[in-house]
């Protein structure tokens, strides 16, 4: 995973499995920790970034939205789609930088895991790297900061929206969340909630913006039978057949009107 700064060259790179949605949300949260939050990402057309809409999102008009997209929306920042690898040339160009000089050293330092492959980028080659090829921006730097009071935590993670049931319970991810609401909390059956999943694994659940206490509830159990099920008696076998010297198949035949022929 790559990111450049297109108007300076600086570069901030990462190796990941896949990529998905929490290898570009973690790159980028590391680039608005360390440069800002940028005006916009020019990026390519995979579902990580963008989708087509649903059936019901195109009748009522409604915008299409990844969670990457969610995350970039909370930040303001805009998502522009190349239309080929040709259209952003300076990210490829980086590309083709990091294939040559940066498998040779990982191989020269004896590398090949992904993690310690990280640690030398932090190390020292990204350093390396943007004070030999990065420039200083020809206007002011356009970066914003991070708006006062947004919490971090409520941008990098993953949403989803959930119907309370009648006894305050909502469901994700196969688990059932039994919820606390506070006294001024108007919370109940019908209300919808959001549900947030840090990049650990941590929930949170969120009504009108706010926090709402909640308890996991234990997976009931499926119940064992003490003594086994006794097994079914086996089924008679088909009727064969008779065979070609039956004496049935030497039977007189019938005609017709039913008479048997003498």
């Amino acid at each position: 995973m790559n990111f450049v700064d297109d108007a300076t060259g600086r570069a901030l790179c990462r190796f990941s499995d896949e990529e998905t949605t929490w290898a570009a949300a973690d790159l980028l949260e590391a680039w608005v920790h360390r440069y800002g939050v940028p005006q916009a990402l020019y990026c390519d057309g995979k579902n990580v970034y963008q989708r087509r809409p649903t059936s019901r999102e195109a009748i009522e008009g409604v915008e299409p939205q990844t969670q990457f997209g969610r995350m970039c929306a909370k930040l303001g920042i805009g998502i522009m789609v190349a239309s080929s690898p040709q259209a952003k040339g300076r990210v490829e160009r980086h590309h083709g930088i990091h294939q040559d000089r940066l498998i040779k050293k990982l191989r020269l330092a004896g590398i090949s895991g992904y993690e310690a492959a990280n640690r030398y980028l932090q190390a020292g080659y990204l350093e390396e790297h943007n004070a030999r090829f990065a420039r200083h921006p020809a206007a002011a730097d356009f970066h914003r900061r991070v708006a006062k009071g947004l919490d971090l935590r409520g941008v990098f993670c993953l949403e989803a929206e959930r119907v309370v049931s009648n006894d305050l319970v909502v469901r994700f991810e196969n688990r059932f969340l039994q919820l606390k609401p506070k006294r001024n909390q108007d919370l109940g059956a019908g209300a919808r909630v959001t549900v947030q999943q840090a990049r650990g694994g941590d929930l949170r659940v969120l009504h009108q913006d706010l926090k709402v206490a909640f308890e996991p509830l234990a997976r009931p159990q499926p119940q064992r039978h003490a003594e086994p099920r006794p097994r079914r008696a086996p089924l008679p076998p088909l009727p064969r057949p008779p065979a070609a010297d039956h004496p049935w198949r030497r039977y007189p035949a019938v005609k017709k009107n039913g008479a048997a022929a003498r």
